[in-house]
């Protein structure tokens, strides 16, 4: 007998031992942070255990449920979604949410996750079916803004703060998005054609510019050609005229500049005509009469004042007289042929002066003036 209850002693005490450690275990909580711990004691909300060490009432305090008190991001599956134009699109979203009230993310909701899943369905359908297809793709910031307004008040009783919501990915039927992709490639066709047309109109623009600057440019540099042309040989024409009148030519090397030019003339295959001054017979005359030629022939003047009939006289042979004369002598008359022309010029400008002489115009009349000339008045008295 006293073995036996010396054993019954030993299973009391290790009982004892045994429900002290449940005890204390069951007592004592370590709440690791951003985790809060939901209390029950006897079947009622007691309290909310905050990170640190706590301790219960054995078997009266129970912990109901720990919840994590940082941002959770849920991806929910694509969900389809019927836009106003009666296109079925597939909708992906992303929820970023946060547990603000331990106790009523516990007892406010079953399951808060399931609930914000199915949530976040119907207020998209809501908000899609008020869009078309294209307002539904471009946007994307406006159904956030509509999707997070709407779950943060309905979470709000839940202890649950909603922090973003983001559409993650919008899939429309394949149908309409072959016909997106060829309205997309017709715009980059149509926008490549712009381009490539203004890029042309630019390069035309440009050219023809270049074009008129080149023709203005080429024009005034032949102005300025012609007129320094011009400028040249008016002084090339001067100078030689200059020349000219300093070497006081006579009219043998005018009628050999005659001469000189004939060949320039009758230069040329289509030049089957050519016409020969009215003065070059009497530049010939006075070619003639230089190199030893008869006087009285046609282009050569009669010194004696005779006419061209034979009667007026002999005439000696153009054979008779040498043809070349000495450059001394022929410059000797020259001279003396030009210091005549001035005597006779001068004279002609001293009796130009004087009263009228009937005299001088008797000769000028046919038949010689036969009738004497009245007398000459005696010229007044000068001063």
């Amino acid at each position: 007998m006293e073995s036996f209850g010396q054993v019954l002693l030993y299973l009391i005490i290790a009982l004892v031992v045994i429900v002290g450690v449940v005890a204390v275990i069951r007592a004592v909580r370590i709440v690791p942070q951003s985790v809060a711990l939901v209390v029950e004691r006897l079947g009622r909300y007691s309290k909310t255990l905050d990170p640190g060490l706590h301790v219960l009432v054995p078997f009266v305090d129970r912990v109901r449920a720990g919840v994590d008190l940082r941002e959770q991001v849920v991806s929910f599956p694509p969900q389809p979604v019927i836009t106003s134009d009666n296109l079925v699109v597939e909708i992906d979203t992303v929820i970023y949410f946060q547990v603000t009230d331990a106790k009523s993310a516990v007892y406010e909701i079953a399951n808060y996750i399931t609930a914000i899943e199915q949530l976040t369905v119907t207020t998209l359908r809501n908000v899609i079916g008020s869009m078309d297809l294209e307002q539904t793709l471009t946007s994307r910031d406006q159904i956030n803004g509509q999707l997070r307004g709407v779950l943060d008040e309905a979470t709000g009783r839940w202890g649950i703060r909603v922090n973003r919501v983001e559409l993650k990915s919008i899939e429309p039927p394949p149908s309409i998005q072959g016909a997106m992709e060829q309205q997309m490639r017709a715009e980059r066709d149509r926008r490549a054609a712009i381009l490539t047309a203004e890029g042309i109109k630019q390069s035309a623009i440009l050219t023809a510019e270049g074009e008129k600057q080149s023709a203005i440019l080429t024009a005034e540099g032949d102005a300025q050609s012609q007129i320094l042309r011009a400028e040249g040989e008016s002084r090339a024409i001067i100078q030689v005229f200059e020349a000219i009148h300093r070497g006081d030519p006579d009219p043998k090397l005018l009628a050999y500049q005659y001469l000189q030019m004939l060949p320039q003339i009758a230069k040329g295959d289509s030049n089957t005509t050519w016409v020969i001054p009215t003065e070059f017979t009497a530049a010939l005359g006075s070619i003639a009469k230089g190199f030893g030629g008869t006087p009285g022939t046609p282009g050569i003047p009669d010194p004696s004042g005779g006419d061209d009939s034979p009667s007026s006289g002999p005439r000696t042979s153009v054979l008779d007289k040498p043809l070349l004369q000495d450059p001394s002598e022929a410059l000797a008359e020259a001279q003396r042929q030009a210091e005549a022309a001035v005597a006779d010029a001068t004279s002609a400008g001293t009796r130009s002066g004087e009263p009228f002489d009937p005299r001088t115009e008797r000769g000028q009349l046919p038949g010689g003036g036969s009738t004497p000339p009245p007398p000459v008045p005696p010229a007044p008295p000068a001063g």
